[in-house]
């Protein structure tokens, strides 16, 4: 933890009695000296986080009282040496976020004291060797972020050991295998992003201590085992997004529930939305969308106090949302998305009237603050798909400060609620393609922070409020496809936006749509009053052109027949 730079000196290796050396978190390049072989009774090396290049040399193989071998975060490159089959006393293994290739040696199978295994984050192909098997102190095996391919072995299940198993973002397939179910001591399994396939083994059931759990980004198939609502009493984290699971939702969310984030995303789920959700009162993320839920919305689940994202876009969520006379409903969302759906009626002002969260804005937060859970080395970060500016985006991370209500592709009808106005943290609103009438409210101008307004495709009628003109940080506006008139108001931001902002609302003036509106202002000006300048000062030059010319012409003309009068007159025309 200094700032050493230049190379590790090959006269290290004379330092035979050495025990621990520990030059991580330096600037250190070049490669390692295979003469840190002849260290023969060191027993930790930590080299991480540095700038060490070239392969690991084999002479490490020497180090055989080495307990703990860290070169995680360098440059590395090149194969996994099989010499290190021969350190058997080795407890802690990282070799993690490197460029190593190759496939892994079987050989670290023999590694029997190992209980830590981090490979993660390198270029690591082939299959993960069924002699893992043997590492049966293993509590942590960290191998993604790799080119792994083929499935994951049975033997893995003889980990009783095992804590933490992360295989994510690899090409593995095949099935889960069953005997992943006796990993008793198993509180994070990650198999996201894989390509994993067959339906989830009903033995996922017994990992009592699991608490997050991302199966998510495979091809799995199939049914959710229904014994998975009985885990909510110790899972935290139930992630299957993007895969093809049919049926219907676990029903059997029991009281208690610690279930902190639920992500069914783009699958082909039917049925009703299990009201035994409503047990899940340490909820903060459920993302239901782009499945075939059959449904009205679900106004019990304002219930749950900590519920800060809700998705339940492209279902078959029908009638009207009804009003609730009790107060404090959904009071921590931040996100509401309910698009593609065919939801009828007015929209619901008394949802609006209880979304707290939307109505102020921290203004102490120095730095990005995130919807998250903790895990493994940092933090399992919840995803979701939104619509925002006009474009379809996945959200990697959801800020907290991401405030959004996507109501769109409905048909709604009625008036836009002015209350709308007092959501004044809101950076997203789309109620596109509805059936909304009526004027937008000027109330509309409170949302200081808004970034995208979507109000396209409905019946609206009148002029667009003034007030919006102040929308400092709007960056994306669609009023297209309405009954709208008028004059487009003036303001930095609405100098920014094309015809197709507008398009489709034919009583509509100023720029960009057309010249003017009859008034002299600081943007008209910018606009459209040069135009009509230019044509005026080009006539006003060609009539003083002609003056000169003619002025010019004339009293030339004179002075010359003058001087020839003169010259004649002399009698000396030479």
């Amino acid at each position: 933890m200094n700032n050493f730079s230049g190379t590790i000196p090959p006269e290290i290796g004379n330092l035979t009695n050495l025990v621990h050396l520990q030059l991580s978190n330096n600037k250190i390049s070049g490669t390692i000296p295979p003469q840190i072989g002849s260290l023969a009774k060191l027993q930790t090396l930590r080299i991480f986080d540095n700038h060490i290049n070239g392969p690991i040399p084999g002479e490490i193989g020497c180090l055989r009282s080495l307990t703990k071998l860290s070169l995680g975060s360098n440059i590395l490159n090149g194969s996994i040496p099989i010499s290190l089959q021969n350190l058997t006393n080795l407890s802690f293994l990282y070799l993690y976020k490197n460029q190593l290739s190759g496939f892994i040696p079987k050989e670290i199978g023999h590694l029997r004291s190992l209980t830590e295994l981090s490979l993660r984050k390198n270029s690591l192909s082939g299959s993960i060797p069924a002699s893992f098997g043997n590492l049966t102190n293993l509590s942590t095996l960290y191998l993604y972020e790799n080119q792994l391919s083929g499935s994951i072995p049975e033997e893995i299940g003889f980990l009783r050991s095992l804590t933490k198993l992360v295989l994510s973002t690899n090409f593995l397939n095949g099935s889960i295998p069953a005997s992943l179910g006796n990993l008793n001591n198993l509180s994070l399994l990650y198999l996201y992003a894989n390509q994993l396939s067959g339906s989830i083994p009903l033995s996922i059931c017994n990992l009592t201590s699991l608490r997050n759990l991302n199966l998510g980004r495979n091809n799995l198939k199939g049914q959710i085992p229904q014994c998975f609502g009985n885990m909510s009493g110790h899972l935290e984290v139930l992630d299957m997004h993007n895969n093809y699971l049919s049926g219907t939702l676990p029903t059997t969310f029991s009281i208690g529930s610690v279930l902190k984030s639920f992500n069914l995303h783009d699958n082909e789920l039917e049925g009703n939305i299990s009201v035994s959700l409503a047990n899940c009162k340490k909820l903060q993320v459920l993302d239901l969308g782009d499945n075939h839920l059959i449904d009205t919305f679900p106004m019990w689940l304002g219930t749950l106090p900590k519920l800060q994202v809700l998705s339940l876009r492209s279902n078959k969520l029908h009638g009207s949302i009804r009003t609730s006379r009790i107060e404090n409903r959904f009071p921590e969302l931040r996100i509401i998305d309910i698009s593609y759906n065919a939801l009828t009626g007015n929209l619901p002002t008394s949802l609006f009237q209880h979304l707290k969260a939307m109505t102020t804005m921290d203004q102490t937060m120095m730095s990005p603050t995130y919807v998250n859970i903790y895990f493994v080395n940092g933090y399992y970060h919840d995803s979701i798909t939104v619509a925002t500016k006009g474009l379809e985006l996945e959200l990697v991370k959801i800020l907290t400060a991401y405030t959004a209500i996507d109501l769109s592709s409905n048909k709604f009808e009625g008036h836009i609620p002015s209350i709308l106005g007092d959501l004044i943290a809101l950076r997203v609103l789309n109620l596109s393609h509805n059936r909304l009438q009526g004027h937008i409210p000027p109330s509309l101008g409170n949302l200081s922070v808004v970034e995208s307004l979507d109000l396209s495709f409905n019946h609206l009628s009148g002029e667009i409020p003034q007030q919006l003109a102040s929308l400092t940080s709007l960056e994306f506006l669609n009023l297209s496809h309405n009954y709208l008139e008028g004059c487009i108001p003036r303001g930095p931001q609405f100098a920014t936006f094309q015809n197709n902002s507008y398009q489709g609302n034919d009583r509509l003036h100023g720029f960009p749509v057309s010249r003017g509106c009859g008034y002299d202002g600081v943007l008209e000006t910018n606009y459209t009053v040069p135009a009509l300048d230019d044509q005026e000062s080009n006539s006003e030059f060609l009539k003083d052109f002609w003056k000169a010319a003619l002025m010019g012409y004339g009293s030339g003309l004179c002075i010359g027949l003058s001087i020839v009068y003169f010259m004649i007159s002399t009698g000396n025309l030479k």
